[in-house]
């Protein structure tokens, strides 16, 4: 079993992660700060995207069930998260994982190519109202990205 790269377009912002976060709410060692995002534990079980997965289910959309064997759970927790028109991406590699808040991705594969079309994906976040569900999330979150205004990002994976 090998590692194969990818590379991903997507809007939204870049966080940051295991090489540093690129948020203000962090601490003098570059973490995320416990006294200023109350809801993260870096000690958990769940990593940065499960944990903020879970905040916005619950602060947004009042999602707060967690028992996995309760029949139909999947399904609703499946039909809750694709309603919060944001999603996390990962991406780095598996040993230092980056997160990013998107709306939407565009992946390619290695050895795969595909042909945007530029002027549909600019005028795209404007027309969805993509802005305002991302500073939704952010504000949910209680985190402010360094990055001034979401954007296109060009993120890698390799894993």
């Amino acid at each position: 079993m090998g590692s194969a790269p990818e590379a991903t377009l997507a809007y939204g912002y870049a966080l940051g992660g295991a090489d540093g976060w690129d948020l203000v709410e962090v601490d003098e060692y570059d973490g995320i700060d416990p006294a200023k995002v109350t809801w993260y534990d870096e000690d958990s079980e769940d990593d940065f995207m499960g944990q903020a997965e879970k905040r916005l289910l619950a602060t947004l959309l009042g999602f707060t069930e967690t028992d996995w064997r309760v029949d139909g759970y999947f399904a609703r927790e499946r039909e809750a998260k694709s309603s919060l028109g944001v999603k996390f991406y990962g991406h780095g590699y598996d040993a230092g994982q980056m997160y990013a808040l998107v709306t939407k991705t565009i992946t390619v594969k290695w050895g795969e190519s595909k042909v945007l079309d530029l002027p549909t994906l600019m005028a795209e976040p404007a027309e969805r109202g993509w802005d305002d569900k991302l500073a939704a999330a952010l504000t949910a979150l209680g985190i402010t990205p360094k990055q001034e205004r979401p954007g296109w990002l060009l993120c890698a994976y390799y894993g």
